[in-house]
């Protein structure tokens, strides 16, 4: 569905009413449910997502494990589909829809025209750049330094954050997944704790 330039005003109203208006008139808006797979692992980036409300998840596989890299909030969007896009490579995650999302999709080709005329459509992404190489610091000093009950500990306080919940409806599966492990350990791990 198309979005209108009020919708673009009011979501992103940090940028200038010229690349708003481009956005508005190249832009597409997609409502998708949660639990929607919307990138795969070896595909092609043809759009470049911004969240306007929901939370779209971030994960990248080695082997059979599945590690959670990152989310992305509302106003947020995914500097890897940002490189892959820019560089004509295929997608090295895969991304999914943690709740019900609204995203405006940006066609790559238009992107990286605007990231030349329009500057600051360039901060959005050195910001979820420098927000993600923090977040990356942050997840190997976890792996290394904490032991699994503390990073299975600030998992579910991101996920309750996230979520804005308080009880999580979650199996010890997939927090195994998303830590890059297995389910005993983590529950296991749960136990002793």
């Amino acid at each position: 569905m198309s979005i209108s330039f009020q919708q673009v005003q009011q979501y992103l109203p940090g940028f200038s009413s010229e690349l708003q208006q481009e956005m508005a008139e190249h832009a597409t808006l997609m409502e998708i449910p949660a639990g929607t797979e919307i990138l795969r692992e070896g595909q092609y980036v043809k759009v470049i997502p911004i969240v306007l409300t929901g939370v779209v998840k971030v994960v990248a596989h080695f082997e059979e494990k599945e590690l959670l890299l990152y989310y992305i909030e509302p106003k947020e969007s995914c500097v890897m589909s940002f490189s892959a896009s820019l560089k004509n490579e295929p997608s090295r995650i895969n991304a999914q829809t943690e709740e019900d999302s609204l995203v405006m999709l940006l066609p790559v080709e238009k992107v990286a025209r605007w990231v030349r005329e329009y500057p600051p459509i360039n901060q959005l992404f050195y910001q979820q750049y420098n927000q993600r190489y923090s977040e990356l610091l942050d997840t190997i000093n976890h792996l290394l330094f904490n032991r699994l009950d503390q990073r299975v500990y600030n998992y579910l306080l991101e996920k309750t954050k996230l979520k804005g919940e308080k009880v999580l409806q979650i199996k010890h599966r997939q927090i195994a997944a998303e830590l890059g492990t297995v389910g005993e350990v983590v529950t296991r791990g749960l136990e002793t704790s």
